[in-house]
């Protein structure tokens, strides 16, 4: 069991990113995601320039939930390539941390 805290970052449209999040958080994925407020991209996408605003999100969790977190957001996201990246968190308040793993454990 990998219990080492993750940072994952993701934009998805508005509409759908209060969904994403509360079932990354019901599901244990994630023990607490924050939406944060508009975010402008700007990117290359089949040859050609785009931008759009988005939300970004903010999901706290361990490296064994990183799977499910992934899974769950390609399924809700109505991108076909959604923007993931997960960073280690190398330091941290140890007892949010704690925190922060035992809400991403399936069984409690």
């Amino acid at each position: 069991m990998d219990n080492s805290p993750l940072l994952v970052l993701a934009t998805c449209p508005e509409e759908v990113a209060e969904e994403i999040a509360k079932t990354l958080v019901e599901d244990r994925h994630a023990a607490c995601v924050n939406i944060l407020p508009s975010v402008q991209s700007v990117y290359r996408w089949n040859g050609e320039l785009q931008r759009d605003s988005e939300r970004l999100l903010l999901a706290k969790t361990v490296k064994e939930s990183y799977r499910g977190l992934e899974e769950t957001i390609q399924r809700l996201h109505p991108y076909e390539l959604p923007e993931i990246i997960a960073v280690p968190i190398v330091a941290g308040l140890s007892d949010y941390l704690h925190w922060a793993t035992l809400q991403t454990q399936k069984d409690l």
